[in-house]
């Protein structure tokens, strides 16, 4: 049996192509893809080539992210991410030199709006550290369940892809751990803990436990972690007293 064709979402579409592109230029491209079984109907490019180009070059990310999930990495070959998104080995060509040059490049993509994702969820927190950070996990949580294709891409299958894969995986975790220890100083004066290996330990934990759960498929029920992420976060920085109050909190 075929595997199923990839769709794309307007949100995905859009954070990937960019907003310049005209409302219904993206609004036709959507309808398009709808209705062509996930690939453009033959004769029915009447859109702008670039744009045609930038949304080929996502339905391949897409279709790179769901066969890694899907098969593994190792396991993953270009026919199998064409047969995904509905395109022609050479428009494949086009864009990527081979299954890696994809795959980084669906990392990439992927971790950017990820960033973006928690950047913008923590600002409602304000000056509050505590709020700031429920707020990014809670995004991260949603993410993780909204796209559990694209978080075992990058949590799991990144592990066992080459050096460059395994690099960029580093580099992530290295991002949020620096957000987490810069937030802490900044926000939280007289804590305690104040050393950038308490930031990557914990940084580290979190993946960990996404990990264990995207590699037994359990991606339906991510919300109920927060509390317990909230405690293990909290605890090093505030004590337990602060930490043990999060875990009767309700997610926002």
């Amino acid at each position: 049996m075929p595997p199923d064709r990839i769709q794309l979402s307007q949100e995905i579409l859009v954070a990937a192509i960019g907003d310049s592109w005209p409302k219904d230029q993206i609004d036709a491209v959507v309808e398009l893809l709808a209705g062509g079984d996930g690939c453009f109907p033959s004769g029915a490019r009447k859109l702008p080539p670039d744009l045609v180009r930038a949304v080929q070059r996502q339905r391949l990310i897409v279709a790179m992210l769901k066969a890694a999930s899907e098969l593994g990495y190792r396991g993953t070959n270009v026919q199998d991410v064409i047969d995904r998104a509905g395109v022609s080995r050479p428009t494949f060509y086009e864009h990527f030199s081979n299954k890696e040059d994809c795959f980084l490049a669906a990392f990439d993509t992927s971790a950017q709006r990820l960033r973006d994702k928690l950047e913008a969820a923590a600002l409602p927190g304000g000056e509050v550290w505590r709020d700031r950070l429920r707020f990014s996990l809670v995004a991260l949580l949603e993410f993780a369940a909204a796209e559990p294709d694209t978080a075992r891409a990058m949590i799991v299958e990144a592990r066992a892809g080459s050096a460059d894969a395994v690099m960029r995986r580093v580099e992530l975790l290295d991002h949020f751990a620096t957000c987490l220890d810069a937030q802490v100083r900044e926000l939280l004066p007289a804590a305690p803990a104040f050393s950038m290996t308490t930031a990557t330990g914990i940084i580290g934990g979190v993946e960990s436990l996404l990990y264990a759960r995207l590699c037994k498929g359990e991606h339906d029920d991510f919300g109920s972690l927060l509390p317990s992420l909230m405690y293990f976060v909290v605890l090093p920085y505030e004590g337990h007293e602060a930490a043990a109050e999060e875990l009767s909190v309700e997610a926002p």
